[in-house]
């Protein structure tokens, strides 16, 4: 697996749909099988675990939208994605879906076969949370592809001095034989890959065809590649010792981590503020979808804030509102962030860019906060998951909580250990929250949880300010989520299986839409 990147695993994926663990990450695990077959894809078959998440989910919450749209070349926020369907047809792509009792290890795992006009390939793949994958097989054999190298995929019939010849000509990162149904070679590379070279190896003995896998993600990996901590205790000395504010530190990391200056790290962060801000006036503006249970509720709430008529005070309204304007926007399948999840879209952005906007702050200022407010996922990211399927809704809106914090304390003035304090606060608040969508949909009670969360961000930053005590550290609450997340049944972890999904109103909302988008569907039309 790789080291955590803010801009890979916690701000992004930038796309559509209601799920980053399954639009998302199926997309970009749909590009790369696209990659491995070098052809038009003619068939495609899918075969997922029954007692996994996405046997159930995967059709209503994106991933069936996103693997096909990465199939057919198009990246996660490509405006054509819901007219998937259509363009299979028109293309003659044969799809086919089966279930079976694969005891997987991951909820989320993909059993792929893809077939062109000259090669069939299969994958196994999982989505690991937040668009985040890994393909771990390939035709059979074991490799740990996550999408953040140049990658050459070399098959050939004597592997050891195809190998051993590739060695000699490239300039590589990593090179390693893989032996399963067929033998290849696999070459990672940091930096782009010259056709020169690519043509040199496949006239080389042996070789009987080249494909090159390019990245998925926006910040790639190298060899030998370190950061300067990986647990908040081993950040907080560092912090301490050179006089570090949490957003200094998040610079640092992420420096390291990627090789970009700082001035390149902040205009990343002020590009992912800028796509945040344009979903909140757009899911202001209105949204509308066939394929939700809820429609815009965020014109409403703007109204009784105008007539004053709520209780929150304008700087909890302002963040419920952007909350609620970006989860409508996710679930109308437009543009969004994924913060650190799509399903979790709203907490995060929405209480920062929220605070920012009530405090007349610069966008310069809620970039530097919204780096602040990355560090806790850092470690979130590297010792629990963000998944939904694996940890529950506090992975989700458990992190973008502990992450809003620890943002709002900064943007506040807080202090190293009063962001961290204000961090734990809301983690330890959240833990053990379920993942139990209404009508197998990402939105109720998805929305209600992220305001919750960013509620708990605000009063949580409050006390980390007031210098409250949290008394377990941040890296020990972290080990509490992921234990918990483990202790969680798979029915209460976005599997649709228990808890709310399966009361009686889910269950009739689940049939009610699934006759509405067969009848869509019939029509030809957007779904």
């Amino acid at each position: 697996m790789t080291i955590t990147s803010i801009f890979n695993d916690i701000l992004g994926p930038v796309m559509r749909g209601p799920s980053s663990s399954h639009s998302a990450a199926s997309c970009r695990i749909g590009l790369l099988a696209r990659d491995l077959l070098g052809d038009e894809i003619s068939a495609v078959s899918v075969a997922y675990d029954v007692h996994g998440s996405l046997a159930r989910t995967h059709e209503s919450q994106g991933t069936d939208m996103g693997l096909y749209g990465g199939m057919l070349g198009w990246k996660s926020d490509d405006d054509r994605l819901p007219h998937y369907r259509r363009e299979l047809a028109s293309r003659g792509i044969d799809v086919q879906v089966a279930y079976d009792a694969f005891n997987d290890e991951h909820p989320n795992t993909y059993r792929i076969e893809v077939r062109g006009h000259r090669y069939t390939h299969t994958i196994k793949a999982v989505s690991t949370g937040g668009g985040m994958i890994e393909i771990q097989q390939i035709d059979g054999a074991d490799v740990s592809i996550c999408g953040d190298y140049h990658e050459l995929i070399i098959f050939a019939d004597c592997g050891e001095q195809v190998r051993d010849r590739v060695a000699v000509l490239a300039d590589i990162d990593d090179l390693r034989l893989c032996t399963g149904k067929r033998c290849f070679v696999e070459l990672k590379s940091s930096t782009q890959i010259d056709p020169v070279l690519i043509g040199q190896i496949e006239r080389i003995d042996g070789v009987d065809s080249v494909r090159y896998l390019k990245p998925v993600l926006p910040v790639l990996s190298r060899k030998d590649m370190t950061v300067p901590f990986r647990t908040c205790q081993e950040m907080m000395a560092i912090g301490e010792k050179d006089r570090l504010s949490l957003a200094q530190l998040a610079l640092l990391y992420e420096g390291q981590r990627s090789s970009l200056s700082e001035s390149e790290l902040m205009a990343m962060m002020v590009e992912i503020i800028r796509i945040m801000e344009t979903s909140i006036v757009e899911g202001l503006a209105g949204t509308h979808y066939e394929d939700r249970i809820l429609q815009c509720q965020s014109g409403g709430f703007r109204t009784q804030m105008e007539q004053n008529a709520l209780l929150g005070g304008t700087l909890l309204n302002t963040i419920t509102l952007y909350i609620t304007a970006l989860m409508e926007v996710k679930s109308a399948f437009g543009v969004i962030v994924a913060a650190p999840t799509a399903g979790s879209c709203g907490a995060l952005p929405g209480a920062v860019i929220g605070a920012g906007h009530t405090l007349g702050r610069s966008t310069h200022d809620i970039a530097r906060a919204m780096f602040a407010a990355c560090v806790p996922g850092i470690f979130i990211s590297e010792h629990a998951s963000f998944a939904g399927e694996v940890g529950g809704c506090q992975a989700e809106c458990g992190s973008g909580s502990a992450m809003a914090a620890a943002g709002l304390a900064f943007m506040a003035g807080g202090n190293l250990p009063q962001c961290i304090a204000s961090a734990s606060f809301a983690l330890q608040n959240i833990l053990g929250l379920i993942c139990d969508p209404i009508g197998n949909r990402v939105e109720a009670p998805c929305l209600g949880r992220n305001i919750m969360a960013a509620s708990n961000a605000l009063a949580s930053a409050d006390m980390g300010r007031a210098d409250f005590d949290p008394i377990v550290t941040f890296d020990e609450v972290v080990t509490a989520m992921h234990e918990a997340g483990t202790s969680i049944k798979h029915e209460l972890r976005c599997t649709a299986l228990g808890g709310l999904s399966i009361s009686k109103t889910s269950k009739s909302l689940e049939k009610k839409l699934s006759h509405k988008k067969a009848g869509i569907s019939e029509k030809g039309e957007a779904f």
